[in-house]
């Protein structure tokens, strides 16, 4: 008689269920093995096979710091195309790239490093609430609606819709208040009111822990309200746990936690701030300080059961990616190799850096090029650059075209073409001499590539040509290429501007010297050829912009104060460079009569729609926004009022000469602000709709966009209206 095989352990078996699993396992591991999973780089445990983990990677825009993979653009392009039904295909092929060389790398290693998990700690939904934040390139833009919307859709196309198996573990950071000076991030208290906090900080985190259901959460370097984020019972237990029900697990941001004792000064030691952390809800350390939690216990500073309860949670997360299967178990495992950098990614890519960028002026139509065009200079310090195309967070493309690669294919032969860099991208030139822009007035047109690289803003070890460890000083571009273009206007030359960089930028007063600008962010891989294609009418732009570019620095209030007052559109009271949502086309696009109800119960959604028209000789993507506006509150009510709200928006597709009626459903809670004490019920009286191609501030017209319409609706906050008639609104 053959002895029985031996039992597989309760872990092992994908047939049991998931809590019964995770508890098994912990039964099995001695303290010191628990303690060996806490920090993101979890050693192996030979004896129950089980390999090393590492939780540590990346995936913003395409799979990291892990070799090649497809380079999408810069999220904060991705935030321009205003297009969730995009960034989730988007996020799917990241996830698909990601697991094929997640599994690689376990046929080959037999297990991941760093950078080859399936945890990614992506994506950034903190609000870019000021453009000095040189990491406000990774994030969706400066309306907590659009972030909450694109950031969703984002990680649906991560996570997967196996009900069994997460296809990757998106992660939302950072939590919360979270956006510059990076200089400070270790050491400063975001000192918010309850008000802003609930009204722009807090709404993202909100929509992707319950309803996207967000797998884990990064806790920010900072203090907020007083406690240190990775360790504060308000933000990790109060609100996360507890108000919105989060099932996940919350990391640390790396080396967090020691800024607890070593710079908010809030506890005294390590030790203590291990223990603390853990009993306030952080359940995983990036990079320190958990590893003392052995000391904790034997100092009496938390229990067992604390331990294991953390370890719990991100050991949930584990196996909810089959990292504890048979590894040809579901539906990822057999993703080939050959998906990573595949064509079909790079059509995506090229796909999103199309309805990325943003056309931001366009003088006399001279874009798109004429096709009679003798010559062609092309100039600038991003032109050649790769960098441009980056952003940071990146991984590495199989190929990338440059904006001088693009232009240069694109252009016709017969068409005399030359390209000299000019300038260089911060420092001075040390030559006295400056042919580029002699040669520039010769032609029938220049097209400068200036802006920004990653190596001039991002985070506070990466931009090491910041002399503000990545943030800015100022939204005018840098000197020196200010100067060079000023040059090439004062020599005579016609010059179309390109822009990269991923923030709100400036040309000052040669703003309107120029003939043309078109903003690139950072395009990715393909961003070379969508702006070639752009500019020479193979394509219609149709990005619009996810956050102000404002005029001067001096309007903004200083980067230090966390006030929402004079910030973003919703904020802001003066005149800005180019306004939010703001993106001109190359076909007149009219906005015609509107159907807004003009009142409405207070407990019912609200119904509007517009006839959108192409009245131009190309096709366009037009990108139809509804705004709130024009508050009328209660007698009584002194609670802040924003200047607009963002409700809706759809992106639709127009034949030259062909009209579209959108409709939207603006649900009752969108209407509702909040209270002075962060509450969202405050009830309008009355505001106007406002249903255009870019927020309904006056600038938007007077650079272009088509004239909004806009129609008046009344609230009855108690009981219900009789059937009222429609308007038919016009700005």
């Amino acid at each position: 008689m053959q002895p029985e095989a031996p039992a597989q352990p309760a872990f092992r078996d994908p047939d049991q269920p998931l809590d019964k699993r995770v508890d098994d396992l912990i039964a099995r591991l001695t303290n010191e093995e628990k303690i060996s999973q806490m920090l993101h780089a979890c050693a192996p445990i030979p004896r129950l096979g089980i390999p090393a983990y590492d939780h540590w990677n990346e995936g913003l825009h395409g799979v990291g710091r892990n070799g090649c993979a497809t380079v999408f653009p810069q999220v904060i392009g991705l935030a321009a195309t205003w297009d969730a039904a995009l960034v989730k295909r988007l996020a799917t092929a990241i996830s698909d790239e990601a697991r094929a060389k997640h599994h690689a790398a376990l046929r080959r290693q037999g297990e991941t490093a760093q950078y080859q998990g399936l945890t990614f700690w992506s994506p950034n939904i903190n609000i870019f609430r000021d453009p000095r934040w040189g990491r406000g390139q990774e994030t969706w833009g400066e309306d907590p609606v659009l972030t909450g919307a694109l950031a969703s859709a984002f990680v649906a196309g991560m996570q997967g819709d196996d009900p069994h198996q997460l296809k990757t573990a998106a992660c939302a950071k950072h939590f919360a208040v979270h956006s510059g000076p990076e200089k400070d991030r270790h050491s400063f208290d975001a000192v918010v009111s309850a008000h802003d906090l609930w009204d722009t900080y807090l709404p993202a985190f909100e929509q992707l822990v319950r309803e996207a259901k967000v797998e884990i959460v990064m806790g920010a370097y900072n203090r907020t309200l007083g406690e240190p984020c990775c360790a504060s019972r308000f933000l990790l237990i109060d609100i996360l746990r507890e108000r919105w029900g989060f099932s996940g697990h919350v990391v640390s941001d790396c080396w967090a936690l020691s800024d607890i004792h070593n710079h908010h000064r809030v506890t005294s030691d390590p030790v203590e701030t291990a223990a603390l952390a853990l009993k306030r809800g952080c359940d995983l350390s990036c990079g320190c300080t958990f590893d003392l939690l052995g000391e904790a216990l034997s100092r009496g500073l938390i229990a067992e059961a604390d331990l294991d309860r953390g370890l719990a949670r991100h050991l949930r997360t584990r196996f909810r990616l089959g990292l504890f299967d048979p590894p040809d178990l579901g539906p990822w495992s057999t993703l080939p190799e050959k998906v990573v950098g595949c064509a079909r990614h790079a059509r995506l890519a090229y796909e999103a850096a199309l309805r990325s960028c943003v056309l931001l002026k366009n003088r006399a139509g001279i874009l798109p090029l004429r096709t009679d065009l003798r010559s062609v200079y092309i100039t600038g310090p991003m032109a050649s650059s790769f960098e441009a195309l980056l952003g940071n967070y990146h991984g590495v493309p199989a190929r990338g075209v440059t904006l001088l690669e693009g232009l240069v294919a694109a252009l016709p032969e017969g068409v005399r073409v030359d390209y000299r860099p000019g300038c260089l991208a911060a420092d001075a030139k040390r030559n006295e001499l400056q042919w580029a822009e002699f040669e520039a007035a010769r032609c029938d047109v220049t097209i400068a590539c200036l802006g920004l690289t990653a190596l001039l803003e991002g985070e506070e070890g990466d931009a090491i040509s910041s002399g503000s460890r990545g943030d800015r000083e100022d939204v005018l571009l840098p000197a020196v290429q200010l100067e060079f273009l000023k040059r090439l206007l004062d020599r005579g030359a016609k010059v179309v501007v390109v822009l990269t960089g991923g923030s709100a930028m400036s040309l000052g007063d040669l703003t309107e010297r120029v003939e043309a600008i078109l903003w690139a962010g950072y395009p990715g891989q393909e961003g070379g050829r969508a702006v070639a294609d752009l500019l020479l009418g193979r394509a219609s732009p149709s990005g619009r912009l996810p956050v102000t570019f404002y005029k001067r620095i001096r309007d903004l209030p200083p980067f230090e104060d966390y006030s929402m007052r004079g910030r973003t559109h919703r904020w802001f009271e003066g005149e800005p460079e180019f306004p939010f949502g703001f993106g001109l086309g190359y076909a007149r696009v009219r906005y015609g009569a509107a159907r807004i109800p003009a009142r409405v119960n207070a407990d019912s959604a609200l119904r509007v729609s517009v006839e959108v028209t192409n009245e131009g000789t190309c096709a366009v993507e037009e990108v139809v926004q509804v705004y709130l506006a024009d508050y009328r509150m209660p007698d009584g009510d002194m609670g802040p009022v924003p200047r607009e709200t963002l409700v809706a928006w759809r992106r639709i597709r127009l034949a030259p000469g062909k009209s579209r009626r959108v409709v939207f459903t603006i649900p009752p809670s969108i209407r509702k602000l909040v209270t002075p004490e962060g509450a969202r019920q405050r009830i309008p009286e009355s505001f106007d709709v406002v249903i255009g191609a870019a927020s309904p501030h006056p600038r938007a017209v007077e650079l272009g966009a088509p004239e909004p319409v806009r129609g008046r609706v009344a609230i009855k906050p108690v009981g219900g209206f009789a059937k009222g008639r429609a308007v038919r609104g016009r700005a």
